[in-house]
């Protein structure tokens, strides 16, 4: 892009260092390479490492913002929870905030650097897989505000297991802890409390005196209650599934925080229309269907098939796929998942190798890809049923819907 620097970032497969030349013919300003690219041009800027280049420089531009930087991490929820966030805050002040969920080591920084000079709030969604991630993403966002969703069972496999996924999204609270920050927590998720106990804590929950969320409805969407000093708030949203109940009362709490006017935060929690793939509500010629396909881990999941066996509207089905990244807990975890469907007299189908090895101890009906599914839909189509489409991003599970 005309004008752009282009940063010679490197992946598994590609290296960023064989495009300087072309970056350069296309208009941009300066390229940043870590390698002799044999570029005799003044605009090329060679360094040890192109990604801690990146991150070095995203510090440096964050420094120069004196407003409040929120991050949010999470095994469930902080993508939605974010955007719930961002539209309440922009009910009073100018934010910049991650786009989708580019969440990472180089989504950060991007996200950093692209702050407008005006910003007066800053979101900074952290996604993470192992531990010491959160804290790597903290030490160049120095963020002054931090929310952790939940703790639950996603990427078991990198993080170690259970006490390793605590361990890993409390370096969010770690760190506000050691530099003056302030923590949003959900006092009422017992591993949340906990991790936050040397924090500077602003509490909330769902039956707090002076914070009270109650779900009334959840058919097919959620409609909930807030009563604070005795005033009754009902709104209705376009969410799907009552565990978004968990993100709504967190967006809450950052706005009222931050004096955002109470109707506002309402009618911006009630006006948000999750996309990509995420608690969305579609309505198809033959079904309604549940799309919340973009990720899944056994919390979620769990999570979602409640909500879905308390569906009034159509007959309750699943299409479940794989959930990945859980390493040696795998197995024993798609079982769980299937004996509680199976507990919620849920009728469904199953997609991908791991859940294929536990679907023969139980009744429901298992296929090895997304061909072989789509091949049983083709020939015996599904109607009338409110469906859950939900499993892991790398399943494509959103394919399916034009079968739906």
């Amino acid at each position: 892009m005309t004008g752009s620097i282009f940063f010679a970032l490197k992946g598994d497969k590609f290296n960023g260092n064989q495009f300087a030349r072309q970056a350069l013919e296309r208009g941009a300003i300066i390229a940043v390479v870590d390698e002799d690219t044999e570029i005799k041009d003044s605009r090329v800027i060679r360094v040890e490492n192109v990604l801690l280049s990146l991150q070095q420089l995203a510090l440096d531009y964050r420094r120069t913002f004196q407003i409040p930087f929120l991050a949010i991490t999470g095994s469930n929820g902080k993508t939605t929870t974010k955007e719930l966030v961002h539209d309440v805050l922009e009910k009073r002040y100018k934010v910049h905030a991650t786009k989708g969920n580019l969440n990472n080591h180089i989504g950060i920084p991007l996200t950093i650097l692209s702050t407008p000079q005006d910003c007066e709030f800053a979101i900074i969604e952290m996604g993470a897989n192992h531990q010491k991630e959160i804290e790597s993403y903290c030490l160049f966002t120095e963020p002054n505000f931090g929310l952790i969703t939940n703790m639950g069972k996603a990427h078991l496999e990198g993080f170690g297991g259970e006490e390793g996924v605590v361990k890993g999204k409390k370096e969010l609270f770690d760190y506000l802890a050691s530099h003056h920050g302030k923590a949003f927590v959900n006092i009422e998720l017992p591993k949340l409390s906990e991790a936050a106990v040397d924090n500077e804590m602003i509490a909330y929950g769902f039956d707090l005196p002076n914070f009270k969320l109650k779900l009334i409805n959840e058919n097919p969407v959620v409609s909930y209650e807030f009563i604070q000093n005795e005033k009754v708030t009902k709104t209705t949203t376009n969410l799907v599934g009552a565990y978004n109940l968990y993100n709504i009362a967190s967006a809450i709490a950052v706005g009222q925080y931050f004096d955002v006017a109470e109707t506002d935060i309402h009618i911006a929690i009630s006006n948000y229309k999750p996309d990509n793939n995420r608690s969305q509500l579609l309505n198809t010629t033959n079904n309604s269907v549940i799309m919340d396909a973009y990720n899944a881990n056994p919390s979620s999941m769990g999570h979602a098939l409640l909500s879905l066996s308390n569906q009034l509207v159509g007959v309750p089905f699943f299409i479940l796929g794989d959930m990945r990244e859980l390493g040696e807990t795998s197995l024993d975890e798609h079982k769980k998942i299937l004996e509680l469907a199976n507990e919620l007299k849920l009728d469904g189908i199953v997609i991908g190798q791991h859940f294929s090895n536990v679907a023969r101890n139980f009744s429901y009906r298992s296929f090895i890809d997304l061909d072989a599914a789509r091949t049983y839909l083709k020939q015996s189509p599904i109607e009338g049923k409110m469906i859950l489409l939900k499993g892991s991003r790398g399943m494509r599970l959103e394919d399916l819907v034009p079968l739906l």
